[in-house]
């Protein structure tokens, strides 16, 4: 492969409706658009979601990252071989911007994958998709009528896996309980706390003072507190979800003692791409950790086709899937053939162009304006 051009775009798509829990409120997406032009007229797109509160980048970080390596990237990467070299000797490097390298790594692995015309799945060695995939309902730490309406929608697919955006206040929180469990029988209930808490104390005494037991709790103490959490661990018997609180292979570390009480929430963004993510899938795997392939807020479908390829390997080990909201949150798509979830919460893979390579997506240039002139 030879590359043409590349080049990076920051992407911001309106919201259907507002999004928020205890570390931001979002009206739109906050991305960034890598697009990889090669010689032969493949183009291969990447997306990453940079966020100040997870990984300490912003789309003015992706950018000076992205100019930085951009015309290394053109001489260097010609194969799957030069990317995967190209990531070991910029280990470091991409450990401080992994959803600028995402992008950037998603785009190339597109291009790469359709200038052989292979699907990803096949440039990988992995296999190749055989869903459907089934996605758990997200509800915002929003208005009770907004939550209401939310979940009646979510009651009418048949969804009975949902993660709750909690605010830290019991009869807030109760409130939502209480409208969820009125329309869901015996629905499966995740909490998110998003770093709310400062000790193991104040998030047990939440747990004592709400009405129902979570079989999970995602962050409820400040990113990266892996001795608070290791402690809270030990004396709830929720499984601690780790989202903020796991970046990279390093933060195996922390929780190899006790594995069988976290579960690590994978998100290809923060994770620094899709070769990176499949490495934590291998070395979960080895220490019996479960995962939950999640996504960011506002994710578009080229995240959510990545994500396919780690939850299509995950087996037994994946016990929640997120994301795929699709036009059902945002105003447009990169396709005009979203991945967005249906009944039930699943995703058939017949969205697919089974016959396409890359991402094997019908990418919509007309619901991307910084891409026209591509």
């Amino acid at each position: 492969m030879r590359l043409h051009t590349l080049t990076l775009h920051p992407l911001q798509i309106p919201f259907k409706t507002r999004f928020k829990h205890s570390s931001a409120e979002r009206t739109l997406t906050q991305s960034v658009l890598v697009a990889a032009r090669t010689d032969s007229g493949c183009l291969g797109l990447g997306e990453g979601c940079p966020r100040e509160y997870v990984t300490a980048e912003s789309i003015a970080s992706a950018e000076r990252f992205f100019a930085t390596h951009r015309d290394d990237l053109i001489n260097t990467v010609h194969s799957i071989t030069d990317l995967r070299q190209w990531i070991q000797s910029h280990a470091a490097t991409i450990e401080q911007n992994p959803a600028a390298w995402c992008a950037i790594e998603l785009a190339l692995l597109d291009a790469l994958a359709k200038d052989q015309h292979q699907s990803i799945e096949y440039l990988l060695d992995l296999p190749e998709l055989s869903g459907p995939f089934h996605y758990t309902a997200v509800l915002g730490d929003g208005p009770l009528e907004t939550l209401t309406r939310q979940v009646q929608q979510y009651a009418a697919l048949g969804f009975r896996d949902f993660k709750v955006k909690i605010s830290g206040d019991p009869s807030l929180d109760n409130a939502k309980y209480v409208v969820l469990h009125a329309a869901v029988k015996a629905p499966r209930v995740r909490l998110d706390a998003n770093n709310l808490w400062s000790t193991p104390d104040q998030v047990l005494a939440y747990l004592d003072a709400i009405s129902i037991n979570p079989c999970a709790l995602e962050e409820p103490l400040q990113a990266l507190d892996h001795t608070g959490l290791n402690t809270l661990a030990a004396q709830q018997p929720a499984k601690l979800i780790l989202d903020e609180s796991f970046l990279s292979q390093t933060h195996f570390a922390p929780i190899e003692h006790r594995p069988e009480s976290f579960i690590i929430n994978l998100r290809i963004s923060k994770m620094g791409g899709l070769l990176r993510s499949l490495t934590i899938v291998r070395m979960a795997a080895q220490r019996k950790i479960p995962l939950i392939i999640g996504a960011q807020v506002g994710e578009t479908s080229i995240l959510t086709r990545a994500a396919l390829c780690i939850a299509n390997i995950c087996g037994d080990a994946l016990i929640g899937q997120e994301g795929a909201f699709g036009t059902l949150l945002l105003e447009r798509d990169i396709t005009d053939q979203p991945l967005t979830f249906g009944k039930n919460g699943l995703l058939a893979t017949d969205l697919l162009t089974s016959s396409a390579y890359g991402l094997q997506m019908a990418y919509a240039l007309k619901n991307l304006p910084a891409l026209q002139g591509e």
